[in-house]
């Protein structure tokens, strides 16, 4: 696990890189809004996925901590999404990792991110996961997303979960999965809720790009 500043729009941003010898992807994490790469629901599940021994993972964050004191840059989605990609371009470009697959986990406003940036390097990105996402912040994005998605929201997160059936049905047919943890809320802080939130992470991104 390396710690470094990752060169992002401009701006440097506090990273955690942490990538398997036999890597078949790397996962990049964009945090939900007022959180940061320390998030630990995202550390949780980050921890899941490199435990495969296959999945690496890039933790960083969006906004440096001047931008974040602006309440709006945490719904700036044009913003993040700027940032996103860069961080993914910026992976890709390490030194014999050029071919390598990425996926992109986004929680709350970080999942309208990378949804958007999906759609802007289609060529670098070969799948998307959701945690308790708000795809409505990106809306028209939505019909333009052209790699295997999957939306997971807790069962008892119900304003989400409505926006996230919505946002399903503007998905191109089929390219969009709703997972629903029963019981769970935004937070899945109900007992085994973020495991499960987990497990479904790392069979998707490990069937998706190992495919």
């Amino acid at each position: 696990m390396t710690e470094m500043l990752l060169r992002a729009d401009g701006v440097d941003l506090p990273a955690t890189l942490d990538v398997p010898e036999d890597a078949a992807g790397v996962i990049v994490f964009a945090h939900g809004s007022g959180s940061s790469r320390l998030s630990p629901r995202n550390v949780v599940v980050a921890t899941y996925l490199r435990e495969t021994g296959r999945l690496g993972t890039l933790l960083f964050d969006l906004l440096t901590p001047g931008e974040d004191a602006f309440y709006e840059n945490r719904f700036d989605i044009e913003l993040l999404t700027r940032r996103l990609v860069a961080a993914c371009r910026w992976v890709v470009a390490r030194e014999g990792q050029e071919r390598m697959p990425l996926g992109l986990f986004g929680a709350s406003t970080g999942a309208a991110a990378a949804l958007k940036a999906s759609v802007a390097i289609p060529d670098l990105v070969s799948a998307v996961v959701s945690r308790g996402g708000r795809p409505d912040l990106a809306t028209g994005a939505l019909p333009l997303v052209a790699v295997p998605t999957l939306l997971i929201v807790g069962g008892a997160d119900y304003q989400v979960l409505e926006m996230n059936r919505k946002a399903q049905a503007m998905m191109p047919v089929g390219m969009a999965r709703l997972e629903v943890v029963p019981g769970a809320t935004h937070l899945f802080e109900e007992p085994g809720a973020l495991e499960e939130v987990a497990r479904l992470t790392r069979d998707f991104f490990t069937e998706m790009l190992e495919a």
